[in-house]
């Protein structure tokens, strides 16, 4: 059966992004989990007036982001952007692609992100987990495991793949916070999109003429070939570079924040010596904690039917996967953190052709920073108390501006 949206109801249309209730940060917002209990399908509003449709269920997100019907194209007439486009148009490399260029472009990076390349990682990883202990350890207390390790981890992990100098990494982590800051102007995201860009066209110049064992080289093989334009390999180098980061460090922070309020969940990771309890448990950190803030976005581009619902071409489609990994339909109780629970059918890294391309390199980080910080620094507390913490309410990732601890 197909419904539709009468016109009355138009002023009770509720905003989106929601805020999330005050003492329940790991929560999705209390509006979205009652948008959920009343049906899977329906309409909100944007920062821009538009009107998209919001589906709030497990099993509908997946379908739709398989749908080949519905489109990535942020450019596209009816996209659900919710802010002014930014000058010169909104493409970030593939992500914002469809097939079959999407997948042409896709191919020549996933060679890096097999799991079997990954794993081989594992090793060079530790150590630079062991040494940002190592050095937090030696340093004054409290300090911020932001600042100290959870954005330094990922931060030189992705440097050393990329072939990106850690060097600058300040001058790449300054700017791309302020493209995920949801109350950027379009001005300002394109400006320091444009520096990213700029300062990684450098570096593939450089590496066209002198290449290393790197995956930006690898890359710049592609433009010798032709297969690839040099612009196209700096703009894959900014998506990789702000992926690669930001969403990791957000995750180790907010999920090592979320481990201290659960410490009967922590005791079960710090005792443990299994890594398919380890492994396990970062599944169901990764569900309960999903930061993407925004959603996954898609436009129709040809009437579908979604629970029930009639979209027509041309209309915007949100996929909120915090609440989708919330479903109780899917997860038994599931607002409760269970590090014991199967939780690998999450939508945490999307679903469908576009899901996340470094997810076996973030699962594998974060085995090893929860392996390893609560073994070797297992008083581990925080020092101000929940309310007291200054959480991410205003980008497109959510996590933690600082994270104060001791031991």
């Amino acid at each position: 059966m197909t419904y539709t949206l009468h016109q009355a109801d138009e002023a009770e249309i509720p905003e989106y992004p929601m805020t999330r209730a005050s003492g329940c940060p790991f929560d999705p917002p209390p509006r979205l989990k009652a948008l959920q209990e009343e049906g899977p399908v329906h309409r909100v509003r944007l920062a821009d007036g538009t009107t998209p449709w919001l589906v709030t269920r497990y099993a509908d997100q997946r379908a739709v982001l398989a749908d080949p019907r519905v489109s990535s194209d942020a450019d596209l007439p009816g996209y659900p952007r919710g802010m002014p486009a930014q000058p010169g148009g909104s493409k970030i490399s593939f992500i914002l692609m469809d097939d079959p260029e999407h997948a042409r472009q896709r191919r020549m990076v996933t060679a890096p992100f097999t799991v079997k390349r990954i794993e081989a990682m594992r090793p060079a990883v530790q150590k630079i987990v062991d040494d940002q202990i190592d050095a937090m350890l030696t340093g004054p207390k409290p300090v911020d495991l932001v600042e100290a390790f959870a954005l330094p981890v990922p931060s030189l992990v992705i440097c050393e793949l990329l072939g990106v100098p850690y060097t600058d990494h300040d001058f790449f982590q300054d700017n791309s916070k302020v493209v995920i800051r949801r109350d950027a102007t379009p001005e300002q995201r394109a400006e320091a999109m444009g520096r990213l860009t700029g300062y990684l066209d450098d570096l593939v110049g450089r590496k066209l003429e002198n290449p290393g064992d790197d995956l930006l080289s690898g890359l710049c093989e592609r433009v010798e070939a032709g297969d690839l334009e040099r612009s196209d390999v700096a703009q894959m180098g900014v998506l990789l570079l702000i992926a690669g980061h930001e969403t990791t460090a957000n995750m180790i922070a907010l999920g090592t924040l979320a481990l201290l309020e659960h410490p009967e969940q922590l005791a079960l990771l710090r005792e443990t010596e299994d890594p398919g309890v380890v492994a396990g448990a970062v599944e169901e950190m990764l569900r309960y904690l999903h930061i993407t803030h925004n959603g996954r976005r898609r436009v129709a581009l040809e009437d579908i039917e979604v629970g029930g619902q009639l979209i027509r071409a041309g209309e915007g489609v949100i996929m909120p996967n915090d609440i989708g990994n919330r479903d109780p339909e899917v997860f038994d109780d599931p607002d409760r953190l269970d590090l014991t629970r199967d939780a690998r059918r999450h939508v945490a890294f999307g679903f469908g052709v576009h899901q996340c391309l470094g997810q076996p390199l973030a699962r594998m980080e974060l085995q090893v920073v929860h392996s390893t910080l609560h073994k070797r620094v297992p008083t581990l507390r925080a020092v101000p108390g929940l309310d007291e913490i200054p959480f991410k309410h205003n980008g497109a990732v959510y996590g933690v501006y600082e994270l104060p601890v001791t031991w």
